[in-house]
């Protein structure tokens, strides 16, 4: 247990909007920020805001983000007594947790034991499962090429093989048939070796069209734990996360406690401190154990927005040595969120990353939303990083209400001189299925089409003042729309500038009943047909 220490001056070994959330916590606590930039950043927003910047040179990330050695130098330099990796590049590096501590300072996260334990997915299988934690059927471990095939036959296809020491979707194949392992094999090894510096692979049961649901989790130095609830991160493509939502929907509370503690179970094991985010895969009412982030996460702020709690800020008082502020019996759960990553790619090639300069971007002024970014206009987005842009945090009074708020906001909201991912975030938005059932993870590759993305984005176009679930519009009526069998539902449909209609369920005295079971089309009795479709589905 680390004794308590006091954080006046942070470094932030990161980049662009983490690094501004960073800032911005710090700062609201007292505490200066130091910030490392690369060639490529040293007139950043962030570098703007920064109490001090050190330029540690290069344009890739190896030259700047992941360079150790200038990092914590550039800490000592300078005095900081912690250094706050953020997500991706080094925050979930063991080696660079124990450098940072060997060089007297704190490192903003878990121990590197904890992130060695659970850094190798073989090993964190193995651990969490002793104490009674869900996983797959799998391997036993990082294979041989014929011990991978004995354990894929023993298990039944289809399999999934996976890279032992990383995730993001890297050095992932999935495999339907014996025919087809050597081949998987073989791409999965190069993939993990190049992404992750390990060529190890294990093979685990695929589960046909689960969800992805995390849960947020917090630990002190003295042997506490809490969770923080529920994320559903379904949306995806390439094993990539597009949209976030808190808490996860379509869950039955039962299935949704057991998660929970399973969680809590998975990081006393380790006996984890700091941010960390169990993953599991939910198929019906089972549900099975992915892996523990050590970190951060992107989508962080949704649950801030339902918990009222400020993450980033309860992460620097843990490294500090305090104990942690609340019991789980403290924390509470208000209202929906949904965070959409605006990325630089372009949907309507297949999500190709994009390059290019922000000539403008427009904002909806909304009280419902919030947005984390890193860039502005007159920026370009370099091609040595991710793709996020930006991150629009959307919340509301219920899922409902949320959807509905998210899709109105998109409408006021713009960024030009590059493609993004806004015209799909409109489609997932009015997609039935995501509006009723909810999705699995290959549901966007399944079903996603350019086609689709641009009759959404077309629907965003038009001009209206029909927000956040207020009822004002140009022209409404109400409609009474009859089901397939005999059912009579009331719609209030509005007519918006522009020639398109959206539907809206109502019932009693004109109050909206879901706001976000909504249909939008050009054409007047196509939305209605849509939201008389959507309304059979079972709630």
């Amino acid at each position: 247990m680390q004794n308590h220490t006091k954080i006046t001056k942070v470094l932030i070994a990161n980049r662009g909007e983490i690094a501004r959330r960073v800032i911005k916590a710090s700062s609201e606590m007292g505490i200066q920020s130091v910030l490392v930039v690369s060639d490529v950043d040293a007139e950043s927003l962030a570098a703007q805001e920064a109490s001090q910047v050190i330029r540690i040179g290069g344009q890739t990330a190896a030259e700047s983000y992941l360079n150790q050695t200038k990092i914590i130098e550039a800490a000592r330099s300078t005095g900081c007594q912690a250094i706050h990796p953020g997500y991706g590049f080094l925050s979930e590096n063991a080696e660079f947790a124990e450098a940072v501590i060997k060089a007297g300072l704190i490192f903003v996260g878990p121990s590197p034991e904890s992130i060695r334990a659970l850094g190798v997915k073989t090993t964190a299988r193995r651990t969490v499962s002793a104490a009674g934690v869900p996983i797959t059927p799998g391997s036993e471990g990082a294979e041989t090429d014929e011990a991978l095939v004995a354990a894929a036959t023993r298990i039944g296809f289809p399999v999934i093989i996976k890279a032992a020491a990383g995730g993001g979707g890297r050095g992932m194949r999935i495999v339907r048939a014996a025919t087809e392992m050597k081949e998987s094999i073989d791409r999965a090894r190069a993939e993990a070796h190049k992404n992750f510096g390990s060529p190890e692979v294990y093979c685990e049961k695929f589960i046909e069209g689960p969800r992805h649901v995390e849960v947020q989790l917090f630990g002190d130095q003295h042997g506490n734990v809490v969770h923080f609830g529920t994320r559903d991160c379904s949306a995806q493509r390439r094993h990539q996360k597009l949209v976030e939502e808190a808490p996860a929907p379509f869950l039955d509370e039962d299935v949704r406690e057991r998660i929970h503690q399973a969680a809590v179970t998975a990081a006393k094991t380790v006996g984890y401190y700091n941010a960390g985010t169990a993953e599991f895969l939910v198929s019906g009412r089972e549900f099975y154990f992915l892996e523990i982030n050590t970190r951060i996460q992107v989508e962080h702020p949704i649950t801030e927005i339902v918990t009222g709690t400020d993450l980033v800020q309860l992460q620097l008082r843990i490294a500090m040595g305090e104990k942690l502020p609340m019991r789980q019996s403290d924390i509470s759960f208000s209202g929906h969120a949904i965070e959409l990553r605006i990325n630089a790619e372009d949907v309507f090639e297949g999500f190709r990353p994009a390059l290019g300069t922000i000539t403008a971007w427009r904002r909806n002024d909304s009280s419902s939303a919030r947005e984390d970014y890193g860039y502005r206009v007159g920026d370009s987005i370099p091609p040595f990083y991710d793709s996020l842009v930006s991150k629009v945090i959307v919340k509301g009074e219920s899922r409902q209400a949320t959807l509905f708020n998210a899709f109105q906001y998109l409408k006021g909201y713009s960024i030009e001189g590059l493609p993004t991912t806004v015209p799909f975030h409109a489609w997932i938005l009015a997609n039935v299925d995501f509006q009723t059932t909810g999705i699995d993870i290959g549901y966007v590759e399944r079903t996603f089409t350019a086609d689709g993305a641009r009759e959404a984005s077309v629907l965003l176009e038009t001009d209206t003042d029909h927000r956040e679930g207020t009822g004002a519009s140009n022209h409404t009526e109400r409609v009474e729309v009859v089901g397939p069998q005999g059912e009579r539902f009331n719609v209030e449909l509005v007519h918006e500038p522009g020639g398109t209609f959206v539907a809206i369920p109502l019932e009693g005295d004109s109050k909206h009943r879901e706001q976000s079971l909504w249909c939008r089309s050009n054409s007047r009795a196509t939305a209605l047909a849509g939201v008389g479709s959507v309304l059979k589905h079972p709630r």
